[in-house]
């Protein structure tokens, strides 16, 4: 039987495969499953054999499970051995990559007690300053000691824990250590439903904390938040971006957030899409934009504004707002008119640079209007998500990968994993320089160990 090797924890590439069948590796033992059936074969850890820890995180974490008792999970295992060979160089500012949908490793996914002992080996670590633990099964008890960790651990600027299934409780948990927590910059609670009862609790963290800098609530069954958000927004002058996708948001909650936009100046990247925002919606955006100066980058995508309300944007965009860098209306049921309206903000307006308008009706003339934009150097090829062609004279467009936040949910496992015309909202909004942060770090911009930094294909999440 083949089987694959593996030096020092590290994979070998795909086609890195001998005819060897070595049974113990730099202190690891491996077995390769194959199904006769099938090239696609399953790499497991062998049960009766745990790795021996090498290195100072590793040896803590190893001594630690075995003070409480704890089964060793020889995924974090494998990671800490990375760690600790960064740190041995001198490498400091190490974002943790634990995310628990890696396909290219074997993967024990962490539970509420594993990231226990995780977050007792992190506690006041120096050189890590990013914690990635996406698509894992923390739950609210590992909400409970994320808690904690935030609390102790004065270094941590970034947190990643999408998609762990933490519910109400574990959210309040999380927010409630924030009131005190003066580090932590970039929050990311994608995907944990942690309801009205745990949006209420950021919502009221954040008129104290004036430290947190990036939070994502998207898709956290949040349906009665905006009003406590938009209050929010009124007494917090430090969040910089703010993700609000799929709240049930309807044009009553667009109303009160644009009502709260008139006194923040802070607030720079505003994310609604995914709700159910109509044409009536923009009139309030729109009116704000005359007077709001912050606000750099919206994200309407998957809503309804039609083209009344892309008509209602484009107004504003041309004789009025000149601070919005990039806009996005994909999927939105506008029409040609409306399409061609934003195209003449795009050349009127200097700073609108980005603008991403796939999954509408295209006309002729929208396409002419695109297509011309492109060729004139109004419109950069990267700062859009369409391409024009001809065929038998006629103009169309394509679809390119480009956008805000293509890779919000995933990445591919071959390629770049950081493309800044596919991410370009998290490019155009870094954090402040008192972060030490530039880019999203989710998206392998940071000094980070570990092998895949977002869902693969195989594990998306369909918006």
């Amino acid at each position: 039987m083949r089987r694959g090797i593996f030096c020092r924890g590290f994979p070998l590439s795909p086609t890195s495969v001998i005819s060897e069948s070595p049974s113990r590796v730099c202190g690891r033992e491996w077995r390769r499953l194959s199904d006769t059936s099938s090239t696609d074969s399953l790499l497991h850890w062998h049960s009766d054999s745990a790795p021996e820890p090498i290195g100072s995180l590793q040896e803590h974490y190893y001594n630690l499970c075995k003070e409480k008792s704890k089964k060793i999970n020889p995924f974090i295992l494998h990671i800490l051995q990375g760690v600790d060979e960064e740190i041995e160089q001198g490498l400091e500012g190490i974002t943790l990559n634990v995310a628990g949908n890696n396909h290219l490793i074997p993967v024990e996914r962490i539970t509420g007690d594993d990231f226990w002992i995780l977050s007792k080996v992190l506690e006041k670590n120096p050189y890590i300053n990013g914690l990635d633990v996406r698509y894992n099964r923390l739950r609210d008890v590992g909400a409970y000691y994320a808690a904690k960790l935030l609390q102790k651990q004065y270094n941590l600027i970034y947190l990643n824990l999408m998609f762990n299934d933490i519910g109400p409780e574990g959210g309040d948990l999380i927010a409630k250590a924030l009131y005190k927590n003066v580090t932590l910059k970039y929050l990311r609670m994608t995907g944990n439903k942690i309801e009205n009862e745990g949006g209420m609790s950021f919502a009221a963290m954040l008129q104290i904390n004036s430290y947190l800098e990036k939070l994502d609530l998207g898709d956290c069954d949040l349906e009665e938040s905006t009003v406590h958000l938009s209050h929010m927004l009124k007494e917090n002058h430090c969040l910089v971006e703010l993700h609000m996708s799929k709240h049930d948001m309807r044009n009553g909650g667009i109303k009160q957030l644009c009502g709260a936009l008139y006194l923040n100046n802070s607030l720079r990247y505003l994310d609604v899409s995914c709700n159910k925002i109509t044409r009536d919606g923009m009139v309030f955006l729109a009116d704000v934009l005359k007077s709001n100066t912050t606000l750099e980058v919206i994200d309407l995508s998957f809503n309804r504004i039609e083209t009344a309300g892309a008509k209602y944007l484009s107004e504003t965009l041309t004789s009025h707002n000149r601070s919005l860098k990039a806009l996005s209306v994909v999927s939105n049921s506008i029409e040609g008119e409306g399409l061609v309206a934003l195209s003449q903000s795009v050349k009127t307006n200097l700073t609108l640079s980005n603008i991403y308008i796939w999954g509408n009706t295209f006309d002729e003339a929208t396409c002419v209007a695109y297509s011309e934009l492109i060729q004139m150097g109004y419109l950069k090829p990267d700062n859009t998500d369409v391409e024009p062609y001809v065929v038998d004279g006629h103009v169309y467009l394509a679809e390119v990968s480009n956008g805000l936040k293509r890779h919000y949910y995933w990445t591919p496992t071959y390629g770049q994993a950081c493309i800044h015309s596919a991410n370009a909202g998290f490019n155009l909004v870094p954090a402040t320089s008192k972060t030490g942060v530039q880019e999203d770090p989710s998206l392998g911009n940071w000094r980070m160990f570990g092998f895949v930094s977002q869902p693969t294909a195989n594990e998306n999440v369909v918006v």
